[in-house]
């Protein structure tokens, strides 16, 4: 049986509870009072408890690398709901890792545009190279792998993630010598945005929304993405103004 097979036996034993799952972060009293210190300031954002979720798990993420069991409990328990509603939001948004993933998570967009221009060959050689497949992290812990549907950045196809920071135009090459460079602990900098690549745990803290104060570094917004307001400047092009409307 090959690797790749075994993986996909392993997985499948999961799914059918044959396997259990073994969640090795329980929460001790030093990391739950940070989680329920930070937690009280992002309810505090919200008119009704609940809506405090999304974050929330992303706060759990942030301490303890995924959604571990205790992380869905401490949920629940902080909003008063219970841990299936829990459960049901972390299963259902591929943000949330059920397991542990990489200090560095890459992604590899595989969606139309991106695939047809070499994401999925981009995919193969990275996770050969690499011996991990989809959300499946190296044995140092160091890198993990997905597969992403869309990066919602077409016009730098085949485009790549880190910690969902952008890597634009890759190739074979290049997907290879960026992971090569974060396991080897090198500066590594996205195309756009900050200037160097932050770890999964900083990554979700700022998604739980706490602000680190990078948001204004690097580049914003590449020439790609710039055609269309260049030319609408050149030609005088402007937005149609709204119709009124009578009652």
């Amino acid at each position: 049986m090959s690797a790749e097979e075994q993986r996909d036996e392993q997985r499948t034993e999961r799914a059918a509870g044959i396997v259990a799952h073994e969640d090795g972060a329980a929460l001790d009293p030093e990391v739950r009072a940070r989680l329920e210190r930070d937690a009280k300031e992002i309810i505090a954002r919200y008119p009704k408890p609940r809506s405090a979720l999304l974050p929330m798990l992303h706060l759990v993420q942030s301490e303890v690398g995924y959604v571990s069991e205790d992380g869905i409990q401490f949920c629940a328990d902080m909003l008063g709901i219970t841990p299936a509603q829990v459960t049901g939001v972390a299963t259902f948004y591929t943000q949330y890792k059920r397991e542990p993933v990489g200090e560095y998570h890459v992604g590899v967009c595989i969606n139309t545009l991106c695939a047809i221009m070499g994401g999925d060959q981009i995919w193969e050689e990275l996770s050969e190279h690499v011996g991990v497949g989809h959300d499946e992290a190296t044995p140092d812990g160091k890198i993990s792998l997905e597969r992403l549907e869309c990066n919602a950045a077409c016009d730098f196809a085949p485009v790549m993630m880190v910690n969902w920071e952008f890597f634009d135009d890759m190739t074979p090459e290049k997907a290879k010598q960026l992971v090569d460079d974060l396991r080897a602990g090198k500066p590594v900098a996205p195309t756009r945005g900050p200037g160097s690549v932050c770890s999964w745990k900083q990554a979700s803290r700022v998604l739980a929304g706490f602000n680190d104060g990078r948001a204004g570094e690097g580049v914003q917004a590449g020439p790609e993405s710039l055609v269309g307001l260049e030319l609408a400047k050149r030609e005088g092009w402007t937005a149609p103004e709204p119709e009124e409307t009578t009652k």
